[in-house]
Parts: C-alpha cells; structure tokens; sequence
C-alpha cells in the first residue's frame, strides 16, 4: 500500500468513527446541559464551593463566574510550581522560576497548554497530576458552559437568563469530560501508553552519556489531553513521544479524540436550538473546512522534488516514521484547527506552504470544528457574521434562528473577531521590531518570521503548539504569550455572553418569505466563504511576508 492511499484511508476511517458516535454523543450533551437533576457527586460539590446550582445568571454574573473561578486556577497553579521543590513527588526538580511558572499557569487555565519548557526535565508528579492535568478537565468545561451560554441565547427569549455557570462546569466536568476521559485512558493503556508513578531511572548508554527516562501518569493526562483539546505533553516530545503515543492506531485515536467533543457540540446545539437541521448546517460548515485543510496539507507533503523525498514517500523531515507523511498531515491540521495544540510532527520542518497551512487553521479562530466549546461559540458568531452579511445583499433587517442581529449585536460580534487579530499582530510585530526578542529566532528571514508569527497566533487563539524553532523560554516571549492567552481566552468571551445575554432578552421573529433559510447548503457556502474572506483580509500581509514567502521561493 503506497503512503498516499494509507494517508486517506486513514481519513476515511475517522470521518467513519466521528459519524458513528456524533448522534448518541451530541444528544447526551444536550440532556447533560438541559437536565434539572443534580448527581450526588455534583451536590457535594456544590456545598464544598457554597453554590446554588437552580439559581439562574444573567450574563455579567455568568461572568464573574468564569472570571472568578479561573482567576483562581491561575493563583493556584503559579504557586504550586513555586512550591514544587518542596512537595512530594517532585523528582529532584527545583522549583519553576516566576516568569515560567506566570506563563504555564496561565497556559493551561486558559485551555492553551503553550509549553516554554521540557516537561520530563521540569515538572514532577504533584504539579502534573494536581495542577496541569487538573486544569486540562476544568478547562475544557469552562469553554464549553461559555458555548451552552449562548446556545441558550438563542433557544430562550424575554428573559436575560443563561442558566447557571457552576452548575454547567461541574455537569461538563462530571458528566462528559470524566468518563469519557477514563474510557480513553484505559484505551491507551492497552497499547502501549505508560501510566505509573516511577521516578528517574537510567536505561543506558547514549552518545557517550547516560539516558535517563522517568515515568508519570501519562495515558490519563493523554487522554483528556486530547479529549478536552488542551495539548500539552507530559514529555517533551508531545505525542511524537512513544510513551505518549505508541502506535499509529493510538496516533489516529488521538485525533479522534481532538475532534469528537468539537464536532459533536453541533449536534447539541442543533438540538438545544429545536432544530437539527441547523446543527447540520453549522457540522457541515466545519467539516467542509477540515476536510479541505487536511486535502491540502496532503498535498503540499507528499508533491515531494528530488531523490531523497521521492525514495521516503514525501516531506518526511521531522516527521515520525511510524505515522508517516498522511497521519502526520491529518494530525497537524486537526489540532491546529482546534485549540489543541498537541503535536506528533515537527511544524517546522514541513514545507513552507504546510507550515502556512497550520498557522492559517488557527487564524482562522480555530473554528473547524475548534476548542471544546469556543469552536462552536466561535462558529456561532460567524454565522452571525455572514447573516448580517447576506442582509446588506438583499436590504432587509438580517436574522438568525429567530433573533434579529441589530447593532449591538453586531458590534459585539465585530470586536470578538478583531481582538484576537489585534493580539497577534501586534505581539508579533512588537517582537520583531524590538532589539532583544529575535535573538530567540533559530531561523532567519522568512522562516523566522513564521517562528515569531506562529507563536503569538498560537497563544491569542489558545491552541499551544509551537513551531519548535523559537527560543520561548525567555522573560519576553513568556510574558507577552501569557498576557496574549489571557486576553486571547477571556476578551472574546465576554463579548460572547453579552451577545448571549443580547439575543435571550429579545423577543422571536417569526419566519417569513424573506427570512434567510440558514439550514441550507448555500448558506453553509456563504459562511465558508465569509470565514475565508475575513481571515483572508486579517493576516494575508503577516503571512505573505512568511510562509507564502518561503513557499514560493522553494
């Protein structure tokens, strides 16, 4: 079998396993989220943290709510790898250093998972197991109680009610991210993927120095790694790693799991919104983007020049001989157009216009199919985007699933999609501009400027992959990614629950002849051009100026 037909049948097998399990899972989280009954386990949390789960928000105290809680995830997480030279399970490591400790605390509360540092070098049992894997689940489940918020936006009117954030965290953590987490991990488990808690052990000789391994509970934080599209790796070497991803049937479950909350979320909304239709819709904007991605970036590694690409199948540099040049693309671009972040390949060592391709899925807000959660919401809002739109063409008042999209409706969903443009284009070219930080560039020219690109599109997006070719682990590069992660998390959604708190006060329009059918195929065309168009517009100076300047001149 040649690698180009073993990259598409891989292809073929996860778009067959995404559409087996898109029904009963989109349907489970509907009821999760539409259910007035409390678990057990739920009311006790409840009572731990003195939360009214039937008390409903109105979006600023939603909020508040989100604020408060990953304020405190932030303070949490800085101080236990402050401390870690004192705890329990640490390995020997020292402490993390204030401004590492700033970034990395911020990364994962904010579902980015951006990593300044070797994780098998740096941290120990406690803070990857209490801090890191912890805030992978709590994470993940604020992302999606911020996309159940304004799903309810638009199925509730007359009132400004979204329901209840503690209650929508703990149920996403309890009900979804937990068992699905478990079932994942002991999956893993079976082939091959570690999960101990040994300490540092030496297993011989390499280059004339001793190896050293040390071991972690690595399938569970693997799991929800992908699961809730966080990203970060317990090595180094992310999903590259064998002890995270042993085999390609384990590389192909992974993406699996990058992709199932995100696309099934559809199948949710459609249904929380009374129509599934409409969930079709918004599933077939996203899967059309994906597959279109994952066809180019196969292109662009297997049209290989010359004797040594054509005798390995492609654009092998950097990439993994067990998954080779198709599994490779499918996982680059799969975890670049969500907010995962996680790794099997060196993006840096794909062609230029492949490099392009990743820094472009996250441009593009990381919306195909996106976070778990801020995919949908992300997505939401540019359909919003290409209603108001096809208004302008026919010159009537335009709206969406019975809401009209008046002016401050509009405004808000104009400052969601310029603020994170204006972080990374702005972190970027301050980077570039300024003496110190492009000593921390590998590369120069236009590979280089990528590097910087890339990075600061990575963290305003929250995905936390790297380019691997950037020194990150500077007092620069981990202030300026971290405050980009906060603002990039944290900005969008407040402009996201006031939208939603917009849309649930109004009252319904009724549908008439001229009302924009946007269950059907062509308004699914329009939003895929409006999504193109717009990113177009945003980033293709940044982008001409790297990857499209690297892979013309190649």
């Amino acid at each position: 079998m040649g690698p180009v037909l073993a990259g598409v049948l891989q292809l073929v097998a996860l778009i067959a396993a995404l559409a087996l399990v898109h029904v009963p899972l989109g349907s489970y989280m509907a009821r999760v989220y539409s259910s007035d009954r409390h678990l057990r386990v739920e009311r006790w949390i409840y009572k731990g943290i003195g939360a009214d789960p039937n008390t409903e928000m109105r979006w600023p105290a939603y909020l508040r709510g989100v604020l408060a809680f990953s304020a405190v995830g932030v303070l949490f997480l800085y101080l236990l790898q402050r401390l870690q030279g004192v705890l329990p399970g640490s390995l020997g490591f020292s402490s993390v250093d204030p401004a590492q400790s700033f970034n990395t605390a911020v990364s994962f509360v904010t579902n980015t998972n951006w990593q300044s540092y070797y994780g098998e070098q740096t941290m120990g049992h406690v803070v990857q197991t209490a801090g890191l894997a912890v805030q992978n689940f709590v994470s993940a489940a604020v992302g999606i109680a911020v996309a159940v918020a304004l799903v309810r936006g638009f199925a509730r009117s007359r009132t400004g009610e979204l329901g209840n954030f503690w209650a929508d965290l703990v149920r996403g953590t309890v009900r979804i991210l937990v068992p699905l987490a478990v079932v994942a991990a002991l999956v893993l488990v079976a082939c091959g993927a570690i999960q101990n808690f040994s300490g540092i052990h030496e297993v011989g000789q390499f280059m004339g120095g001793h190896q050293q391994w040390n071991g972690g509970a690595v399938a569970s934080q693997e799991a929800i790694k992908e699961l809730g599209t966080n990203g970060g790796g317990y090595f180094n070497a992310n999903s590259a790693h064998p002890f995270e991803n042993p085999t390609p049937f384990t590389n192909l479950f992974e993406i699996f799991l990058l992709l199932v909350i995100p696309f099934a979320l559809t199948r949710t909304f459609g249904v929380m919104v009374g129509s599934i239709r409409q969930g079709y819709a918004i599933l077939a904007t996203m899967a059309t983007i994906w597959v279109g991605f994952v066809a180019l970036m196969m292109w662009t590694e297997f049209a290989h020049h010359g004797a040594a690409l054509q005798a390995a199948g492609g654009a092998m540099e950097g990439k993994e001989q067990r998954f080779g040049v198709g599994a490779s693309s499918i996982f680059a671009v799969s975890t670049t157009l969500t907010s995962t972040g996680a790794v099997d390949s060196f993006h840096s060592s794909f062609t230029g216009l492949g490099g392009g391709i990743t820094i472009l899925g996250m441009q593009l807000g990381e919306i195909a199919p996106g976070g778990t959660g801020s995919g949908l919401y992300g997505m939401l809002i540019m359909a919003i985007i290409a209603v108001f739109i096809a208004g302008l063409m026919v010159g009537r008042t335009p709206e969406y699933l019975g809401k009209k999209i008046g002016t401050r409706e509009m405004k808000l969903a104009a400052c969601y999609i310029l603020i994170t443009p204006a972080l990374v284009l702005t972190f970027a070219a301050a980077s570039m501009a300024l003496p110190t930080p492009p000593h921390s560039m590998l590369n120069s020219g236009a590979h280089g400027f990528s590097e910087v690109l890339y990075a600061f599109t990575s963290a305003a997006n929250n995905n936390g992959s790297a380019f691997a070719g950037l020194n990150a682990n500077t007092d620069w590069f981990n202030t300026m990614t971290g405050l980009a992660m906060l603002f990039g998390r944290f900005l969008p959604m407040v402009f996201v629950l006031a939208l939603a708190g917009s849309l649930a006060e109004q009252q319904p329009v009724p549908v008439t002849a001229g009302t924009l059918r946007t269950e059907k195929p062509l308004f699914t065309g329009l939003l895929v051009g409006a999504i193109l168009i717009i990113t177009g517009l945003t980033y293709f100076p940044a982008l001409a100026l790297g990857p499209l300047a690297e892979g013309l001149a190649s």
